[in-house]
């Protein structure tokens, strides 16, 4: 059930302290962009033959205001892709997902996560598959990075599917958005604990009930073991 409302250079950062679990609180109009009109069907499809993004599986080419992708999600279905970016900020509803990082094919290291969103200045898409096939992940504002503090936006929220699509946005609780070092990140906080919490090979994670989003344990079980995850970075 919804809740409503209610996808270097780090050697600067080496010496950080960890984010450990005992860390203290902290749119009626045409979209199709190949189509022009008077063209004849030949340039048609050399147009379209010219694109290199794809409408993720369930969603056709005539959806008008959907999500574009690089490449294929190995954890989302189409018509999951539609509900979860039916809660991105409006600017983002028809953005481009252009996948910077995933287990699959860069391997399991927080280090090669953060040097993939090196350079980026735009929001970004976490989504884990868990080892118990569970779904879930976090929206953040802007890309992942190391810091020295909680970092983010309100617009930054939590989801799981479980198996229908659950939103947990900004209570106003904390600004605990998100937080990084070299060893694990983490969304979401208070009194202690974490929303969604990665280690630094991105294999073990954990889930809590935490004061800034007022989330239901995102995984089966607090402590849960990733099988895929994506970070993609919405443009």
């Amino acid at each position: 059930m919804l809740r409503a409302m209610h996808y270097s250079p780090l050697v600067n950062h080496l010496n950080e302290a960890p984010v450990s679990e005992e860390s203290s609180d902290e749119d009626d109009k045409e979209c199709e962009t190949c189509r022009s009109t008077g063209a004849n069907e030949s340039s048609s499809n050399s147009d379209l033959s010219a694109e290199n993004t794809c409408r993720p599986p369930g969603i056709s080419n005539e959806d008008s205001c959907e999500p574009i992708l690089s490449e294929e999600s190995k954890v989302l279905l189409g018509e999951q892709i539609k509900q979860i970016s039916m809660h991105f900020p409006p600017r983002l509803t028809a953005c481009t997902w252009t996948l910077e990082y995933s287990t699959m094919k860069h391997g399991t290291s927080l280090r090669t996560l953060y040097r993939s969103m090196h350079g980026l200045d735009c929001s970004t898409f976490i989504v884990i598959k868990d080892t118990d096939g569970q779904v879930f992940g976090a929206f953040c504002s802007s890309p992942l990075r190391v810091s020295d503090c909680f970092y983010g936006t309100g617009e930054t929220f939590l989801f799981s599917f479980s198996p229908e699509l659950q939103v947990f946005k900004w209570t106003s609780e904390n600004s605990f958005f998100v937080k990084g070092n070299l060893d694990s990140f983490a969304f979401g906080g208070g009194r202690g604990i974490f929303g969604l919490w990665l280690d630094g090979d991105l294999y073990h994670g954990r889930s809590h009930t935490c004061d800034t989003f007022n989330n239901d344990i995102l995984s089966k079980t607090e402590d849960f073991f990733v099988h895929v995850m994506e970070a993609w970075a919405l443009k």
